[in-house]
């Protein structure tokens, strides 16, 4: 930690959030800051990728001048008031829940404008994808930031356009399809979502989280808690993506463009369990409360349904599409951060919120392996890459073909890597769930998710086996390795998956006291 006065980390919180939206509005006249490049388009992309990297600095600084010693308390915050009719102020502010996901949004943001400089997407003018790009990135790190819950609202719907049109014009085929698909589920989640908002703040009074966190439901009765955890938990649950709301992501991330899939895994999918973390269980726990076992069951039957998927996609003859297997894990991977959270406890909630960050770091680098991929072999197609283009790719590209196997082997959960302790947390949570809670039925929950590390580790290791092992014929094409720009944009996804496997206390020392106080009814 570096001492950093009060006024410099409200100035870089303001700055990580409403950096990328100035820096996108630059990227949009006529000549772009930044270096010349040798074209117009490298010359926006660098811009790109300087805005990105700045606001990174900006959050690794806000990270460093973090009070460690204090991670429940809201730090760097901004309260001024915006709309007075109705009691809207800007407020932000982060504490040990909020902060990793800002560092990780920045990074992950950062690392897809440096891949995309080097490797520019095809399709309309780059000037138009990179403020879309840093567009998402400003919506995102005010979600994560933002203390009000009609700011978090307004956040949070922000991200949807610029990923609409991430996917319906720089996407892939059936793209325009899959875009309508993923805005229509999640606007029509968002509209219930807002109801649910607006009961809060009008019957408590108030829609600052922070106060609203305090005062811990005591200001809402229950009926109106029930009601407003299952309007906002519609609108989080779509969004996550939750059984049997998730539809809209397999088509989403097949349709996606590299960086599109990434920053929708990495970072987009976080926003929902965040919502259920930050908003329901300390705002409406009586509410919560009543629905944690549907929430639970939805989680641990989207665990083994996205397990099942994947093994049905990873199949011989199956014509599976490996971007498709990816996406179908994460609704596997993101029921634990739901069943974590649906214990009520803090063990539980810690493993949600650090396999949150686990998520974000092993899918991201799984949807850039994948995307190398297709750039060098032209097809996502399992059977087209083990049996026709016979990838083999610890023949033809080792150091491409381990990359993909240490992704699937953090995915699957391996011990020492970050995949592993937030899955195990929330099935301890769930082996003693919070007060109120049936132990009969989290005791089945875990199994059940047990149950489902299994499928994963076993798809998992076919993938592997098909994309990467198998014999290399002499008259194999040539496949190119992981270039240099590759490297750079990989490297730093890999070190973090392994120190956050070797290291949890790293995450879990600023999560844990924040989850604490939470749960207790208050974040100061």
């Amino acid at each position: 930690m570096i001492d950093i006065s009060e006024s410099v980390m409200q100035f870089l919180l303001a700055f990580v959030v409403a950096g990328p939206l100035l820096g996108a509005l630059a990227a949009l006249l006529p000549a772009p800051p930044g270096l010349k490049g040798k074209s117009p388009a490298q010359a926006v992309l660098r811009h790109g990728v300087t805005v990105t990297g700045a606001v990174l600095i900006a959050a690794i600084v806000l990270a460093l001048g973090f009070d460690h010693d204090h991670p429940s308390k809201m730090q760097a915050t901004t309260d001024i008031s915006w709309i007075p009719a109705l009691h809207v102020r800007i407020h932000l502010g982060i504490d040990g829940i909020s902060l990793p996901l800002v560092v990780l949004t920045a990074l992950l943001t950062f690392l897809c404008a440096l891949y995309s400089y080097f490797k520019p997407p095809t399709g309309p003018t780059p000037k138009a994808f990179l403020a879309l790009l840093l567009l998402l990135e400003s919506g995102t790190l005010a979600t994560f930031a933002v203390l009000d819950l009609l700011l978090f609202f307004l956040a949070f719907e922000t991200v949807l356009v610029p990923m609409y049109f991430l996917i319906a014009r720089w996407g892939g085929e059936a793209r325009r399809a899959a875009a309508w698909r993923f805005i229509l589920y999640t606007l029509l989640g968002s509209v219930v979502m807002l109801l649910g908002l607006l009961l809060i703040g009008i019957k408590a009074g108030t829609f600052d989280m922070v106060a609203l966190a305090t005062d811990n439901g005591r200001s809402l009765t229950a009926s109106v808690q029930v009601i407003a955890v299952l309007a906002i938990g519609i609108g989080l649950a779509v969004k996550t993506p939750m059984w049997p709301l998730h539809s809209w992501l397999p088509d989403a991330h097949t349709a996606a463009p590299t960086v599109g899939s990434v920053l929708l895994a990495g970072v987009l999918l976080k926003m929902g369990t965040y919502g259920f973390v930050r908003i329901l269980l300390p705002i409406a726990p009586h509410g919560f409360r009543t629905f944690a076992p549907y929430l639970a069951a939805f989680a641990v039957v989207g665990i083994i349904y996205g397990s099942l998927a994947c093994l049905a996609l990873a199949k011989r003859g199956a014509k599976g599409d490996l971007k498709r297997l990816i996406a179908y894990s994460s609704v596997g991977h993101m029921g634990f951060v739901l069943l974590g959270i649906a214990t009520m406890t803090p063990t539980g909630v810690n493993g949600a919120l650090f396999a949150n960050i686990a998520h974000g770091l092993i899918t991201g680098l799984l949807f850039f392996l994948v995307g190398a991929l297709k750039d060098r072999t032209g097809t996502t197609d399992l059977d087209a890459l083990a049996e026709e283009t016979g990838a083999a790719l610890y023949g033809k590209a080792p150091r491409l073909g381990g990359l993909i196997a240490f992704g699937a082997v953090a995915s699957l959960g391996l011990p020492g890597l970050a995949g592993f302790w937030g899955e195990m947390l929330a099935m301890f949570g769930a082996f003693e769930p919070g007060a109120g809670l049936s132990r009969p039925a989290f005791l089945t929950f875990m199994a059940i998710g047990a149950f489902g590390t299994l499928l994963t580790a076993a798809y998992m290791l076919a993938v592997v086996r098909r994309v990467c092992m198998g014999a290399l014929p002499q008259d194999a094409p040539k496949l190119a390795d992981v270039h240099t720009f590759e490297f750079a944009a990989w490297t730093p996804l890999v070190v973090l998956t392994v120190l956050a496997g070797l290291w949890p206390k790293a995450l879990l020392g600023l999560t844990d006291p924040a989850v604490q106080q939470l749960l207790a009814g208050g974040t100061r």
